[in-house]
């Protein structure tokens, strides 16, 4: 979504580089284009004059550090000023001291709500809690069906007492689950409510029933972070008809330029609590402002990313696959390959994940990676029995013609995949092995001093690795020792009459004469 943001804002940072020290034009040019893109963007004019105004005052005043360059300077301003525009803090959601803790979503038709309500129980119930959703979506057609297939791949129940598509109460609903809550001990109750193509009484009204009804404790209003400006003027007119306590956003993996994100928390003065960004009920986290603008200044989000492969990898079989490679000996195996390849990819797409990445979200190789190339390597892999996959070395050429058979694909993809994994194979265990210090993984701990190794001989009895010197028939070089220096100026003089350059470099000086160079 913030690629155009990104991209422009690297092109600012560029133009910064090389000069020794800012000028009051240099900030103006700068502060010119940033406000550019930032209206490209499509965020609010307000936000943006805020913004820049900030910028300049910070730049202007800023000690020059002798450390940092200028794009430095200007990158780690820009960045604080987008940690402040989308909320400084990330917003925690608040429980209820008594259960049940009752959520209300609210939003205009369209934005995502029920969507999300799915995406929202599942996390609940990771996070150790029982959620209840609660269809109080009435209007909208086949809004309760959704809610409870939704509720149904999430794992979380879902309170549809009335069919919906125009039948039914509401608020009646809304007070109705969350007694039905407390009667069955669920501590998490989520209302789905209904929305409109636009803002109008009617909704505002139910909005407002269904809220005195149930005491929410926390009012979440859901925004379709495509939509643009329109998005900031929703939610502000909810949060004046209504009322809400956060934002969650929606959508936010979309090709939009994404300014409502980076207006709607100035703008309301909300926090944005919940980010959603992708189609899958997984893709649903909390929303971190300090994360996001590092993802727009291209300087990655390993944070999240640590998180996302806290969940996905299985720490006993990774250690495993580790332990395997680090012994060498051809124990790592496509087998092995396949496993860790699929963890990565539960993570989400590869362009996302990779994306994540210091300085990769900018590169085209990275947002152009063809997912499908990856199913291929997958089907050549399973298309080989468990000794194939174990020992890649006894695939001949029969055998290769029988696995790109068995996967659709043609011989040199095999012997392309075959190829590539002995490379990656050998150059990790070499990385391994020349990387000490490094914890956490087997047999890549702190090295022991020569001199303190048992059986080791110390610095000064090594023994040469040349057969022919140990032999004794090369002797050792001598230590080259120091010329003496001149002690008067006939004895310098004599010794530049006598100075002779190295063979090689008295060949090159004598070419280099010779061709008038």
């Amino acid at each position: 979504m913030f690629d155009t943001l990104h991209d422009r804002l690297n092109d600012v940072f560029r133009s910064l580089r090389g000069k020794g020290r800012l000028t009051d034009a240099d900030i103006d040019a700068t502060a010119r284009e940033i406000r550019i893109a930032l209206l490209e963007a499509d965020v609010n004019l307000a936000v943006v004059k805020d913004f820049v105004a900030a910028l300049k005052e910070r730049a202007r005043g800023a000690e020059v550090h002798q450390a940092l360059n200028p794009a430095q300077q200007i990158i780690k301003i820009v960045n604080e000023e987008l940690v402040a525009v989308l909320g400084g803090q990330t917003r925690q959601l608040r429980f209820a001291k008594r259960p049940p803790t009752i959520l209300m979503l609210a939003g205009l038709q369209g934005a995502g709500k029920t969507t999300l309500a799915g995406k929202l129980g599942l996390w609940l119930k990771e996070q150790g809690h029982s959620p209840l959703l609660v269809a109080s979506d009435l209007q909208r057609p086949n809004a309760v069906t959704q809610l409870q297939v939704v509720g149904e791949r999430a794992g979380v129940h879902v309170f549809a007492p009335e069919p919906g598509n125009g039948v039914g109460d509401p608020v009646d609903v809304a007070r109705r689950g969350v007694a039905e809550a407390r009667q069955k001990l669920y501590d998490v109750v989520v209302i789905d409510t209904a929305g409109r193509l636009g803002v109008d009484a009617e909704l505002m009204d139910q909005a407002v029933r269904i809220k005195e009804a149930t005491s929410p404790d926390e009012v979440l209003f859901v925004v379709d972070a495509m939509i643009g400006q329109d998005a900031v003027n929703t939610a502000q007119a909810f949060a004046d008809g209504v009322g809400f306590d956060a934002v969650v956003l929606s959508k936010l993996d979309g090709d939009a330029r994404g300014g409502a994100a980076l207006s709607i928390a100035r703008v309301t003065g909300r926090p944005i609590m919940f980010a959603s960004n992708g189609e899958g009920l997984k893709d649903f986290d909390l929303f971190h402002p300090d994360r996001m603008a590092s993802r727009i200044l291209g300087m990655g989000d390993m944070l999240t990313l640590i998180e996302q492969a806290e969940k996905t990898f299985d720490a006993e079989q990774s250690a495993k696959a580790a332990e395997k490679l680090l012994r060498g000996q051809g124990e790592f195996g496509l087998g092995d390959f396949l496993q860790q390849m699929q963890a990565v990819r539960r993570m989400g797409p590869l362009s996302k994940v990779f994306g994540m990445l210091p300085g990769m979200s900018g590169i085209d190789q990275v947002k152009n990676i063809d997912e499908k190339e990856i199913d291929r390597i997958e089907a050549i892999i399973y298309s080989m029995t468990p000794a194939e996959r174990d020992n890649p070395k006894i695939l001949d050429g029969s055998r290769r013609r029988r696995i790109a058979a068995g996967s659709g694909t043609v011989v040199a993809d095999v012997n392309n995949l075959v190829n590539r994994f002995f490379e990656a194979r050998k150059m990790m265990q070499s990385l391994a092995g020349g990387m000490p210090g490094m914890p956490g993984i087997p047999g890549m701990g702190k090295r022991t001093p020569p001199q303190q190794r048992k059986g080791k001989k110390g610095k000064g009895s090594r023994v040469s690795g040349n057969p022919a010197k140990r032999a004794g028939a090369v002797p050792s070089a001598p230590v080259a020792q120091a010329a003496p220096q001149p002690q008067s100026q006939a004895e310098l003089q004599e010794a530049m009459q006598n100075f002779q350059l190295p063979a090689d470099v008295q060949k090159l000086f004598d070419k280099t004469k010779r061709q008038g160079l």
